[in-house]
């Protein structure tokens, strides 16, 4: 009797301690996570270009329902697929890296379903400018990273914003105001 009593306890025991998740802490890893913009040039295409520079934190604790990002992207990174045209988005008439050098993506409101976020919602800060945004989560994952043998998380997320309402309206509505900013990212347990 004695020993069932202690096998049911300690069977208690595991069972509350798993059904207490702890918050798991994950750093960006910088070689695999880009953000992304698109917008239309004088109506005759999309142009993409992304920034090469994501540092950050993400928090997850997927049975409470609950995240924080800390994100921070290197504007002197970006990368449009022209160094004259980089060094044109990163001088004084544009993202001014000089007196902004990172754009920041902070929250603490993640909205899920089921044990996957679906949404995050936090304040997107550009050319010294911080505004509200939702970043549409289109795709995610947790596993075991194969290569480095750690818990890792992937996710892909979408938001449009208005770059004008961010001190950078230069040339709109011919380029257009209206940008879409996508993140892939991946981050692996700390």
């Amino acid at each position: 009797m004695k020993k069932t009593a202690l096998i049911t306890a300690a069977l208690l025991s595991a069972f509350a301690t798993s059904a207490i998740a702890a918050p798991t802490s994950y750093a960006i890893d910088p070689s695999h996570t880009f953000a992304s913009f698109e917008y239309t040039h004088l109506g005759f295409s999309k142009q993409r270009s992304r920034f090469n520079d994501t540092t950050g934190t993400i928090t997850l604790d997927q049975k409470a329902k609950t995240g924080t990002a800390d994100i921070a992207i290197s504007v002197t990174s970006v990368d449009t697929g022209s160094k004259a045209f980089d060094g044109h988005l990163v001088s004084d008439g544009w993202f001014d890296a000089a007196n902004y050098p990172s754009i920041f993506f902070k929250s603490n409101n993640f909205k899920f379903k089921g044990d996957k976020p679906t949404e995050v919602i936090g304040e997107l800060t550009v050319h010294g400018i911080t505004k509200p945004v939702t970043l549409k989560v289109t795709h995610f994952q947790c596993a075991m990273h194969p290569m480095k043998q750690k818990e890792a998380c992937g996710a892909n997320a979408v938001t449009h914003i208005k770059r004008s309402e961010f001190g950078l309206g230069k040339y709109a509505p011919n380029v257009s105001d209206e940008v879409e900013l996508s993140i892939a990212v991946e981050a692996v347990k700390e």
